[in-house]
């Protein structure tokens, strides 16, 4: 994978149909894993007013935060500046927790997520977001 252009061209996650009034900038990530050829990412999201399952906050609570999932299907490949090593299932394994900080297209099927985890980058197919639950 190259991040040469990465800046020049790239697409914030806020331009994806996927992540419509979804805040992942105020989003955490809980853990990484793979199913079949998917690489999937459990986070606690922040869902805005707008979103269709958004919930007014109770009173202790600030924001609508539900559970949810990010999977990449198709995953050819994955590289983690934390992790020293080019098997994808031995990244997975070796990606911790944390904020998200940035989520955006490289290229066609490349994405780079930033968060306190680090930067990992992303080949494959189209992101698919889910809450948990609905």
């Amino acid at each position: 994978m190259t991040t040469a252009n990465r800046h020049t061209d790239a697409i914030p996650w806020r331009q994806l149909r996927e992540f419509a009034a979804v805040d992942l900038a105020r989003s955490f990530v809980i853990s990484w894993h793979s199913v079949g050829n998917s690489l999937v990412i459990d986070v606690d999201v922040l869902l805005e007013p707008e979103h269709p399952f958004y919930e007014k906050p109770r009173p202790a609570e600030k924001v609508c935060i539900r559970p949810a999932s990010i999977e990449f299907p198709y995953c050819d490949a994955l590289e983690a500046d934390t992790v020293e090593s080019s098997e994808v299932i031995e990244i997975i394994r070796n990606l911790g927790q944390g904020a998200i900080a940035d989520l955006h297209v490289l290229d066609d099927g490349q994405y780079e997520i930033e968060g306190d985890f680090g930067t990992v980058r992303i080949e494959a197919e189209r992101p698919i977001f889910r809450l948990k639950g609905h």
